[in-house]
């Protein structure tokens, strides 16, 4: 945690925009690479290809909704301006909140940013999200969604941790 709370007139002292400045890098690099993925997926997989690894096989589909295609009946722009004001939200609790929590939740925040930034930008060209790992017992699902749920699971693993360490003086 920063000595540091503010610099002059209330702005964040250097080391707070440093750890935000770091968190939305880490969260801007897994979206990137989330992008990337799923550029690479619709190249392999458009036509139907499928590629059976057994308990795992890529196949490519696009969800118009969000979790489990919930909500793909609505207007494209009802998800877009609901997944946007969520990810602002999001993000601003993240970035105030970040001098004074764990590196494993902003770690894990990060994720959380990454992916659900990864999936709101490939939603905005109307077709959906890419989805393209599907076992057969649960939803096809893509990496950005494997950040989200990882995502969330550390930060609170980080805050739980927090929570049991003596506090500090």
């Amino acid at each position: 945690m920063s000595t540091e709370t503010a610099g002059p007139a209330g702005t964040p002292s250097r080391p707070d925009r440093r750890l935000r400045t770091v968190l939305l890098v880490w969260a801007a690099f897994l979206a990137a690479a989330d992008l990337a993925v799923k550029t690479a997926a619709e190249a392999l997989l458009s036509g139907g290809t499928v590629i059976d690894l057994g308990v795992v096989n890529f196949r490519l589909l696009y969800n118009p909704g969000v979790a489990f295609s919930l909500g793909a009946a609505l207007p494209d722009w009802v998800i877009i301006a609901a997944t946007g004001l969520i990810i602002a939200a999001m993000t601003w609790y993240v970035l105030t909140s970040a001098p004074t929590t764990t590196w494993l939740s902003r770690a894990g925040a990060g994720m959380l940013l990454g992916g659900a930034a990864g999936n709101f930008i490939d939603r905005l060209d109307g077709r959906g999200v890419v989805d393209y790992l599907h076992t057969g017992w649960f939803p096809t699902f893509n990496l950005a969604d494997v950040f989200v749920t990882t995502g969330v699971a550390v930060f609170i693993l980080g805050t739980l941790l927090r929570a049991r360490t003596p506090a500090e003086g």
